[in-house]
């Protein structure tokens, strides 16, 4: 009796002699059928069914796959059950702590199950009929029987090849020569091995480490005194070797056979933080980011789940890396809103993964940053996290010296929107072969296109959102739905060219400064120049070389990113993101600006930054001018508290959006009135427009609530998705401390 049939005996045996049942998660995500669905598996399948796996099954009238969460002992459902069509997978792709994983965050977001699962996975493995990756194979060779054989002087060479090796590679025996590979081949001297190549390669070389600092040490000895799960906060200065830190922790745990992740919060720091790991751990890692390919992706996520890499490093996703037995999990940048996955379901916190990973592998959790979110310092000091400090930079420099420019004041005097001493500084530093980084954190050439005769704006046909002019290409584009058209110099409305542009972008600045540096080169960075592969990383090392002078971008130029000639920083405008309606504004202005200021000055030259600014006197830049967390800090807990906002209070948004405005919003009060009805301790606002009311022809209306103990509040929202759940006309969002509104 051969094993196949023998494993299925066993399981009949252990069933009773009933047919194999199991429950399977189809890829729809759909709230009226978030539940399991029962097939039958035939003999010949029997074997290789496992929990985690893909199949396809017949699902009415189509064909779609699903996840194997359960195998059965009997049909339960009293009917007869269809049959599963194929197996996808001969490896688990979900684990035990993967599925367990993915029914926690269906609880905490109210999200569908399958859509907390396919979050997880690359393209490829995704539940999602006709998605194929196919893998990569290199020909190698080996030797076969090579007694009694002459060889000629070129074959020779090429078994020469095989000393003290098993495989050669194809292409190294081709060097030397086809034809007698060829003849080798033919006559079975040489055999032909297949093997996987792995679309990501990785240098094993590695170089010393640096000597760590005392605080450094500090820091690393009171971490190894802790023992099992804690979550640790670490708050150092930018520039401070939070990095050099984190691969202490991380040398730790792979001394002790574990493995490790590190998540930063853009995808255009994970070239840089995979360069430092690699030189310090080979190919022991892993890269898991949206910047891959979907081949790439497959490939990683297939050699983390072999225990090939030890250490993953990657964005907000890469906390769901196939890893077993974690040693320790490291999120830089923890004050990072990237880690919040809030336009689309499940919408997700990393952190919050971070720490329920953790507790099921009895492991620390590490959360980094120079300006830490007030919930989690407000933890810290609470005594909830372990609060870790490193209140200096490595090699002993002052933080840069900030200076503030009121372009009140200056607006009048100014250069196009340089202020006199920000143009004062980048000529002196540039004559010095010095290199600046300026911060706009708005993209495109202008966000207004008005008429100065009738006062016509160019709105989106589609959203309640003003075009952006993009001049490299000529045209209007809305950055929510995507829409672009051509600009034209005759208004619309009145016929006249008198179409004029408002407000500043990247583009309109690059202009101004070839104008102003003609004999400089300008780097921009932002969404448009860095969409295609690989130009985060190219463009990261064309300015460490040197290549260019200026850097000007938007906020991705502001974290982690590390070069020893930037001796100057300016900020174009530090009121873009201080005027936006949301309660988070002052906090995310001053770590932006904390955080670029930190740009400035990392190595032996000391480091300057300007800030202009239409709101001189506002705390979060005043305290920025200081580099004064605490102060920021303790100001701003006064007014959340007063106002009943994180960390004192909890907050849920709830989205409702449709295309039929009446409808929409006669259904949103009814919403409030059964939550007032409900929920009696929860403060609720709205519902009202949202910021942006109308995105793609789709009407929003918000509603927050606000609370610190709630305890009927998911079984009320989930009631409110069960309502709505067949209804087409009609879609409910619900965010749990959304990172904004």
């Amino acid at each position: 009796m051969d094993f196949k049939f023998t494993f299925f005996f066993d399981i009949m045996n252990l069933l009773g002699g009933d047919t194999l049942v199991v429950g399977v998660l189809v890829q729809l995500s759909n709230k009226n059928i978030d539940k399991i669905f029962d097939y039958t598996v035939r003999e010949n399948f029997a074997s290789k069914i496992k929990v985690g796996i893909r199949v396809e099954v017949p699902f009415g009238h189509q064909t779609l796959e699903g996840f194997v969460l359960e195998i059965k002992d009997t049909n339960t459902s009293g009917r007869k059950l269809k049959e599963i069509i194929s197996i996808v997978d001969e490896d688990i792709i979900l684990n035990e702590e993967l599925l367990l994983l993915g029914k926690k965050i269906q609880r905490m977001t109210l999200a569908t199950l399958i859509s907390c699962y396919q979050v997880m996975l690359p393209k490829a493995l995704k539940a999602k009929r006709g998605t194929i990756i196919h893998k990569k194979y290199d020909t190698y060779y080996k030797l076969g029987n090579i007694s009694n054989y002459k060889f000629n002087e070129k074959q020779k060479l090429i078994i020469n090849l095989f000393t003290n090796k098993e495989l050669v590679l194809r292409r190294d025996i081709l060097n030397i020569s086809s034809s007698s590979l060829n003849t080798l081949v033919k006559n079975n001297i040489l055999l032909p091995v297949k093997c996987e190549r792995y679309r990501t390669c990785y240098d094993d070389k590695v170089v010393p480490k640096r000597k760590l600092t005392t605080e450094q040490n500090d820091v690393v000895n009171c971490f190894f005194q802790e023992h099992g799960f804690n979550t640790f906060l670490l708050h150092g200065v930018t520039g401070s070797g939070k990095t050099e830190v984190y691969m202490e922790f991380i040398e730790d745990a792979l001394n002790k056979g574990k493995t490790s992740i590190v998540l930063v919060p853009e995808i255009s720091l994970t070239p840089q933080m995979v360069e430092r790991f690699q030189m310090r751990f080979g190919d022991k890692i892993a890269a898991l980011h949206s910047a891959l390919s979907e081949g790439e992706k497959y490939d990683e996520w297939r050699r983390i789940a072999r225990g090939e890499a030890s250490i993953v490093i990657g964005a907000r996703s890469a906390i769901f890396a196939p890893l077993s037995n974690i040693g320790v999990i490291i999120i830089d940048e923890e004050h990072s809103d990237s880690y919040k996955q809030d336009d689309m379901n499940p919408r997700y916190n990393a952190k919050d993964v971070a720490i329920i990973r953790g507790q099921y592998h009895d492991c620390p959790v590490v959360l980094g940053s120079a300006t830490p979110t007030l919930e989690s310092f407000a933890r810290a000091q609470k005594g909830v996290y372990k609060l870790l400090s490193l209140p200096n930079r490595v090699n002993g420099k002052k933080l840069p010296l900030v200076r503030i420019v009121d372009m009140n004041d200056e607006i009048k005097k100014s250069r196009g929107h340089f202020s006199r001493n920000l143009l004062t500084a980048m000529a002196s530093k540039l004559n010095k072969g010095e290199q600046i980084i300026l911060l706009l954190n708005r993209r495109g050439y202008s966000p207004f296109i008005t008429c100065k005769n009738c006062g016509y704006t160019f709105k989106c046909p589609h959203c309640d959102i003003t075009l952006t002019y993009h001049k490299t290409s000529n045209t209007l584009r809305c950055h929510y739905c995507g829409y672009g058209t051509k600009i034209y110099d005759i208004c619309p409305s009145c016929n006249n060219k008198s179409i004029t542009d408002l407000g500043v972008g990247t583009e309109k600045i690059e202009e101004e400064l070839k104008t102003i540096f003609p004999d400089k080169k300008v780097l921009r960075m932002d969404v448009d120049t860095t969409s295609r592969k690989g130009m985060h990383a190219k463009m990261i090392k064309a300015f460490k070389d040197h290549e260019y002078d200026i850097l000007l971008g938007t906020q991705i130029v502001a974290k982690g990113l590390d070069f020893s000639n930037v001796t100057l920083v300016g900020v174009i405008n530090a009121d873009t993101s201080l005027n936006i309606p949301d309660f988070r504004s002052s906090e995310n202005t001053f770590s932006l600006l904390s955080q670029v200021a930190g740009r400035s000055g990392r190595s032996e030259k000391s480091g300057e930054v300007i800030i202009q600014t239409y709101n001189p006197d506002h705390y979060a830049i005043h305290f920025t001018k200081d580099h004064d967390y605490i102060s920021f800090y303790n100001k701003e807990m006064q007014i959340r508290r007063m106002l009943k906002y994180p960390p004192f209070y909890f907050i849920c948004y709830i989205k409702i959006s449709g295309k039929d405005l009446k409808y929409i919003e006669n259904e949103s009060f009814k919403i409030k009135r059964s939550l007032d009805r409900n929920l009696g301790s929860t403060i609720i606002l709205g519902p009202s427009a949202c910021n942006i009311f109308k995105i793609n022809n789709i009407y929003r209306y918000g509603i927050i609530m606000k609370y610190k103990k709630e305890e009927n509040l998911y079984s009320v929202l989930e009631k409110i998705l069960d309502h709505y759940k067949s209804d087409s006309k009609i879609r409910i969002d619900i965010d749990f401390n959304p990172s904004h509104f």
